[in-house]
């Protein structure tokens, strides 16, 4: 049978797209369309409440040009007046307001070095605040408005030199690459900008935060720089004046995301239950710093799960605020110090954007600034006002755009092999009559901790599900266990047992879908990316009912992922050791196991520089195909990581899914 290997994605893309493109509308649903539908990111509200700064990506593709180039806007909260704060060829994000809200810091490598800059929220000539040669992490402006913080490493010299001189070889291991913690004069008039470092790189830190009278800082800080050494993290404080630091929570497990409340009396954080295990439950901490005293607060609904992310204090010191990812939507959640969490009630309809991970809380604990959508709304700004518990949106993104008919999204439920409950989302195709059989599109995520939730079905992405919808399909997104959202015991579920427990919800959904009468049983194609990946290279060693399947980043092979990915804890973690220990378990639940099995003609997709999971793993599964006579075709990505982050890149898998599945599920 016909077998091809593509290594350059861009030999089949039809159109080059000029900014003359930007705005066009189609009738339909089509990836090109959806790359037209920005993304919101951060939403930080100045402190008193009456500004937002928030970011917005846009994908810019023309004849020599595919990068995602993100700039910064402004709004009164209740969005009665916009303004672009930034422009140009390069990206600006991380926005941050001064204490008197009459300015905006950001980041941005506009001067070739990514530094740290600042502009009148009225708009104007940004000013470079600090000249910096090397790395920025993130950054902190001090409460008092008068310093700078700062993560980062500075360039070493030796390395570029070595560079020139072909001398560059590495000794793995032995260069953490860590960024340090620095501060540096940012108040008005300050004569002498220079960074002065305020603890070395002998950890890395991650994250940090001022104290409210801007005599302290704590920080959040990990062995070395590597993906999986957040389990391993501490967290500290030092006093600026005298450099002093002393640890404040420094057990086996992790203490992460440190935060003060606004009377510098408390000090909330995020805890795991668990040693080195990334499905592990996690609890917030709240410790009173002049005693020394600690409480444990109420189990969360997710139970810490990777889709928890603290905020901060509210106002009056006495609640924590927080994202959580709770089923299918990501929501606001607060929790009196001695009370159970409640959710906010915000977005009444809809829920955070991915998982809430670019909500911020301003400076004084009043107002939340979130990125919010629904299945059929694209994502928007919005300020939520924490005393009245109102929301108010503040941009207006996708006003000038005409989106054509969507299909429409609902939640369904149905019973596993075991019993146990699974919830998804179905998408119905386009003018769906009640009735009908429509060939299935069986859209796997990622993690196994991903989770599908209530987002726009039309923004870009790897599936194109509105471009699904309009061509007639119908797309089921299963949570199964192992998903956040759920609770602890859902999320573990599928220790020790992935393609078991997991893989039974799947397929009990997708005969669900066809009790209902809605799939056709003879028309079906399965996809998935990363661990959606690993399960649909599984699915189609175990059954032969999809006529297509598209193999995205997938772990094919349990024990040489574990030798070679840059998350070395992760599998030990869900397998109970590693593969020298527990050989039969993870050759068991290989992919690779039963490669012998797979008849379904399959797509293969990979980043070549993928780290998370290497690309050898697309080639293990590929060149196993293709010598057993199965129809393949495997497309390398170049510059690749787990995910394509140029949008040229991005258009190319979301049209070939699209490709593979016509050609495979021809109606």
């Amino acid at each position: 049978m016909q077998t091809r290997l593509v290594l350059l994605a861009l030999l089949c893309l039809p159109v080059v797209w000029g900014p003359a493109a930007w705005g066009q509308t189609s009738p339909v649903w089509t990836p090109e369309l959806s790359m037209q539908v920005d993304t919101i990111g951060e939403v930080v509200p100045s402190p008193d409440g009456r500004w937002v700064a928030y970011t917005r990506t846009t994908a810019v593709m023309e004849e020599e040009k595919s990068e995602m180039v993100t700039q910064i806007h402004v709004a009164l909260a209740d969005g009665t007046r916009r303004l672009q704060l930034t422009r140009g060829e390069k990206s600006a994000s991380s926005p941050a307001f001064t204490p008197d809200g009459g300015f905006v810091y950001f980041v941005s490598s506009r001067s070739g070095e990514r530094n740290i800059w600042r502009i009148a929220v009225s708009g104007g000539e940004a000013e470079r605040i600090t000249d910096w040669e090397g790395s920025i992490g993130g950054f902190r402006v001090s409460p008092d408005g008068s310093w700078l913080a700062f993560t980062g490493r500075k360039k070493k010299a030796d390395i570029e030199k070595a560079k020139k001189q072909k001398r560059d070889f590495r000794v793995i291991d032995e260069d953490a690459k860590n960024n340090g913690l620095w501060m540096a004069p940012s108040g008005p008039g300050a004569q002498d900008r220079t960074p002065r470092q305020l603890v070395d790189g002998t950890n890395h830190i991650t994250d940090f935060e001022w104290s409210p009278d801007s005599r302290k800082i704590v920080f959040e800080h990990q062995p070395r720089n590597e993906p999986d050494h957040w389990m391993q993290a501490d967290i500290s404080e030092i006093e600026v004046a005298n450099k002093t630091v002393k640890k404040v929570a420094a057990d086996e497990v992790s203490e992460r995301s440190p935060k003060y409340s606004p009377d510098g009396k408390l000090l909330a954080y995020l805890r795991s239950s668990t040693v080195r295990n990334w499905a592990g439950e996690g609890r917030f901490i709240v410790k009173d710093l002049s005693t020394g005293k600690q409480r444990t607060l109420a189990l969360t609904h997710d139970e810490g799960g990777r889709g928890t992310n603290l905020l901060g204090f509210s106002a009056d010191s006495k609640r924590v605020l927080f994202t959580e990812t709770q089923g299918v939507r990501n929501v606001l959640v607060g929790m009196d110090l001695d009370g159970k969490p409640r959710n906010l009630g915000f977005p009444e309809t809809g829920a955070l954007a991915s998982n809430g991970g670019g909500s911020r809380l301003n400076a004084t604990g009043t107002h939340i600034g979130a990125a919010a959508e629904s299945l059929t709304k694209p994502v928007e700004a919005y300020v939520f006002d924490v005393k009245s518990g109102k929301a108010t949106k503040s941009s207006d993104a996708h006003g000038n755009l005409t989106l054509p008919p969507l299909g429409m999204t609902e939640v369904i439920r149905w019973k596993s092999k075991d019993g146990m409950e699974i919830e998804g989302l179905l998408t119905y195709p386009v003018s769906y009559k009640r009735g009908a059989r429509a060939p299935l599109v069986l859209e796997i995520h990622g993690g196994p901790m991903g989770v599908f939730t209530e987002t726009f079905i039309g923004a870009r992405g790897l599936y194109p599900r509105a471009a699904f919808a309009s061509e007639g399909y119908a797309v089921l997104r299963p949570n199964p266990r192992g998903s956040s959202g759920y609770g602890l015991a859902f999320r573990t579920a599928n220790m020790n047992d992935w393609g078991g427990g997991d893989y039974e919800d799947i397929m009990s959904g997708v005969d669900h879908v066809i009790e209902m009468g809605v799939a056709d049983p003879d028309r079906m194609v399965v996809m998935g990316w990363s661990y959606g990946g690993f399960m649909t290279s599984w699915v189609v060693g175990q059954t032969d009912r999809f006529k297509a399947a598209c193999v995205g980043a997938a772990v094919t092979n349990l024990w040489s992922f574990t030798g070679t990915s840059d998350i070395l804890d992760f599998l030990p973690g869900y397998f109970k050791g590693e593969p020298w220990e527990n050989f039969e378990g993870y050759r068991k639940h290989s992919p690779m196991n039963y490669v012998q099995n797979v008849k379904t003609p399959s797509l293969v997709l990979h980043g070549e520089e993928d780290l998370r999971v290497p690309i050898s793993q697309g080639y293990e599964f590929y060149n196993a195909l293709k010598r057993r006579g199965v129809k393949t075709q495997m497309v390398v990505y170049p510059r690749t990581p787990h995910g394509p982050t140029e949008p040229k890149f991005l258009l190319d898998v979301a049209k070939r899914h699209l490709a593979w599945t016509e050609e495979h599920l021809a109606k």
